[in-house]
């Protein structure tokens, strides 16, 4: 079979073509040749005509030799005029101004409870009763000896004044004179030291009964009905703590560099406000004034503490409670001022983008001043009405060009001047 394929092939190789054929295979041969020519020269002419297209539609450069970037967008603020606070914003602790163990001053069974946990007493509330009754029996028996010794003395000095009576008739001996004039001595010291026994005993009796030793919170109860108390077992824990509330203090600490400005207010008769904000430092809690500061700057830390008094109306300070305070020292009035974003730092120092006519930005080398909220004051390097770039400064540089949104007129960026 495969000698018949061989045979079969080699005979078609041999077989005469006749010239019709061979024109026909040429016409078609060449149709198709030119059908290919055709939809080649189409298609490149197609992608030729869409690339000049899009080529026209890309935006044109100024520079010549190289294709220019295109403007970056970028958020803006104008520069103004306002007031400018300086506040010292530190960690402070809400302290009670005055603190009060209750402590039992006698020994004896705690016979009643006065007070409520958490409720608030004034100065000379009932707070605990301890058994009186040993006390009692005590001042009883001291009034009883008192009273025999103060017999013994009337008697003394009713012997006295015979004797003295006597003496001046030469009826006794001097002697027998002086030596009762020494025993009413002896008589009156004994009563003395009675009356003094009696009035001991009265003050135990007085100490089983505890008040409110000030204005202030009842904590929580920390010895219960019915035990027996002394003064020593008492002493590491006391009875119940009290606490001022109203008004009350924070502590906080300053550095050193800030003092000088604040004693210079200090001694210009300048009342320093000082808020207290809570520990996330976003809820004002109450606000009050500077009262004192500390004697000496810590050498470990080079803070000074401070101290600042709040009527605390609502009991929303509370004592070891952690807040933030926020000291206004100073306003600076009438300041040229800029959201704080603007401001950067880097080689030049602090500078801002400054934004040109044209749209392109400048190098604005500045000096800071204080930041108050979201702006921050500028004390030269600016005049008001100076546009600045506030966002997508991380690709900025000298002479860039800047695209600028639409002015809303409301508060945010790209504001115009006056509208915060």
């Amino acid at each position: 079979m495969d000698e018949r394929v061989e045979r079969s092939d080699t005979q078609l190789k041999q077989a005469p073509v006749s010239r019709e054929t061979r024109t026909a295979a040429r016409s078609r041969g060449g149709y198709w040749l030119l059908t290919l020519l055709i939809a080649a020269g189409t298609g490149g002419g197609g992608w030729y005509l869409w690339h000049q297209h899009q080529t026209a539609q890309a935006p044109r450069t100024t520079q010549p030799g190289r294709a220019a970037a295109a403007p970056q967008p970028v958020g803006f603020a104008t520069a103004d005029r306002g007031d400018v606070r300086i506040v010292l914003d530190e960690l402070g602790t809400v302290t009670s101004l005055d603190t009060v163990t209750v402590q039992t001053q006698i020994a004896g069974e705690l016979q009643e409870i006065g007070y409520t946990e958490g409720k608030v007493v004034r100065r000379g509330d009932f707070l605990a009763q301890i058994d009186p009754r040993p006390y009692i029996a005590a001042l009883e028996q001291a009034q009883g000896t008192l009273a025999k010794d103060q017999g013994l003395l009337a008697q003394a000095q009713t012997d006295l004044k015979r004797y003295q009576t006597l003496g001046r008739q030469d009826s006794i001996a001097q002697q027998q004179v002086d030596d009762q004039r020494f025993l009413v001595q002896q008589y009156a010291g004994a009563v003395q030291t009675d009356q003094g026994t009696v009035d001991n005993a009265k003050l135990n009796l007085e100490y089983c009964h505890i008040v409110s030793p000030l204005d202030g919170q009842v904590g929580l109860r920390l010895v219960d009905m019915g035990n027996y108390v002394t003064p020593n077992t008492a002493t590491a824990t006391g009875l119940v703590v009290i606490a001022q509330i109203q008004p009350i203090s924070v502590v906080f600490a300053v550095p050193e560099d800030d003092l000088p400005d604040i004693v210079q207010r200090l001694r210009a008769g300048a009342s320093l406000s000082v808020e207290a904000y809570d520990r996330s430092d976003t809820r004002l809690l109450a606000t009050g004034a500077l009262s004192a500061l500390d004697s000496q700057i810590s050498t470990t830390t080079g803070t000074l503490n401070l101290r600042a008094i709040f009527a605390n109306p609502d009991e929303m300070l509370y004592p070891n409670q952690f807040v933030n305070a926020r000291l206004l020292v100073n306003t600076l009035k009438n300041a040229i001022r800029v959201p704080v974003p603007a401001i950067q730092r880097g080689e030049p120092g602090t500078f801002v983008y400054l934004i040109n006519p044209d749209n392109t930005v400048s190098v604005r080398v500045v000096k800071a001043g204080p930041i108050d909220g979201n702006f921050q004051a500028v004390l030269s390097g600016l005049e008001p009405g100076d546009r600045v770039v506030t966002d997508g400064t991380d690709r900025l540089k000298d002479g860039a060009v800047v695209s600028l949104p639409a002015a809303k007129g409301g508060p945010g960026l790209g504001h115009p001047p006056g509208v915060r």
